[in-house]
């Protein structure tokens, strides 16, 4: 399995690091692989109108999924996505190879973007495969001005069907996922169960005060830019550190004009808060945003607020994490349940099925990094508990 984690890691849209973006050349090929991967292991394969993959055995009826995505942000490491697809299909191998029947229809499904990193949809895939596709974003452009209905033309996908899939009827949805923090690693533990994802807040705050020189414009009469967007990134940690589960971080800041001689007349941010509880968000989010106008008021400067993204968060299914516990214990290791606090494909598949996920340890909780590593003890772990999962159903 990790040999072909390193196959895929080499399939990249640039020489020197990896990159796979939805509708790329880079993320056919990788899943041209992975297809032929399944094949070798008797599944049937079938392409989506977006292009998500998906490998099925065990006969007709509502399948259990075992999947994650194929995309990546720029920069990436080769784990984050392509292990839930690996194990899953890993795990399909072990069974057949043993004369197993499933006790289910198992798809295997790799989702063709999660990441959002082209056109800024996260979960497109598993919205498509989910038949929660939003037909608005077939008018979305990435940075050369294509536009997401022709990027899915270009890949042999179709738009229209995209829009106007039904809601798939399904057993069930386990996703395999490294943890992306440094919880396992610290506790000495190879998996953990995930109880819930996060929530999500994000919002472009926009600072505009008055653009002047830098050595004219007296202190008492600047309405600098910057120096009111700064309070707000410190409100804005203030929050994160206030509130136990919560993190809030300013991600981008921007300035007009950014040049070194001049006071920034503007400032854009970006800002992300996160919690499990949904109430606990809003309450954060409420209060960062009556700080972000306490300090313009008291900086004479303007500044707007525009939500950009909101997610509820998800519970995940205490039927399956009951079986997947039981199967941590089996495998014998300690039960140790987490929040995650990144999203995953799984809040899409959570709308329409029971969902669950199982983290891997992965060394010092990095991620979105071509320093990810998992030891191949915790993935020979991971890939013993989602067997024993299957065969507890």
């Amino acid at each position: 399995m990790l040999a072909r984690a390193d196959e895929l890691g080499a399939v990249s849209e640039e020489p020197d690091r990896l990159v796979r973006r939805f509708g790329t050349p880079a993320l056919a090929r990788a899943a041209d692989r992975v297809a032929g991967w399944m094949e070798e292991a008797g599944l049937t394969v079938r392409r989506d109108a977006v292009g998500n993959l998906v490998g099925r055995t065990g006969g007709a009826g509502p399948a259990l999924v075992l999947g994650s995505h194929l995309d990546t942000v720029p920069n990436a490491g080769r784990y984050d996505g392509p292990l839930g697809i690996l194990v899953g299909l890993a795990v399909v191998e072990r069974l057949s190879a043993g004369g197993a029947r499933p006790a289910v229809p198992l798809e295997v499904a790799a989702f063709a973007d999660e990441e959002g990193t082209r056109f800024g949809t996260a979960y497109l895939g598993s919205a498509a495969f989910a038949g929660s596709f939003d037909r608005a974003w077939l008018d979305l452009a990435d940075d050369e001005g294509v536009t997401l209905g022709s990027a899915i033309l270009e890949a042999g996908g179709d738009p229209e069907a995209a829009t106007s899939g039904p809601a798939p009827s399904l057993a069930g949805y386990l996703e395999v996922h490294i943890e992306q923090g440094p919880v396992l690693e610290r506790d000495g533990l190879p998996v953990g169960v995930v109880s819930a994802i996060a929530g999500q807040t994000r919002v472009r705050v926009v600072v505009r005060g008055e653009a002047g020189h830098a050595g004219t414009v007296p202190m008492a009469a600047r309405r600098d830019a910057l120096a009111a967007a700064a309070e707000v990134v410190l409100a804005v940690e203030r929050a994160g550190r206030g509130t136990d589960g919560l993190v809030a971080t300013v991600g981008a800041l921007e300035l007009s004009p950014n040049v070194g001689n001049v006071v920034p007349g503007e400032a854009r941010l970006l800002l992300d808060v996160r919690h499990a509880d949904d109430a606990v968000r809003a309450r954060a989010a409420g209060t960062i945003r009556a700080d972000v106008e306490r300090i313009a008021s008291a900086r004479g400067v303007d500044a707007s607020w525009t939500l950009r993204y909101d997610t509820p968060a998800v519970e995940l299914a205490a039927g399956l994490r009951g079986r997947l516990e039981a199967a941590v214990e089996a495998a014998g290791h300690p039960v140790t349940s987490l929040v995650s606090g990144a999203g995953h494909d799984a809040v899409m598949l959570s709308r329409v099925c029971p969902a669950a996920m199982l983290f891997v340890r992965c060394a010092g909780g990095i991620s979105h990094d071509p320093r990810e590593s998992v030891e191949e003890a915790d993935v020979a772990v991971a890939i013993d508990v989602v067997e024993r999962f299957l065969r507890s159903l």
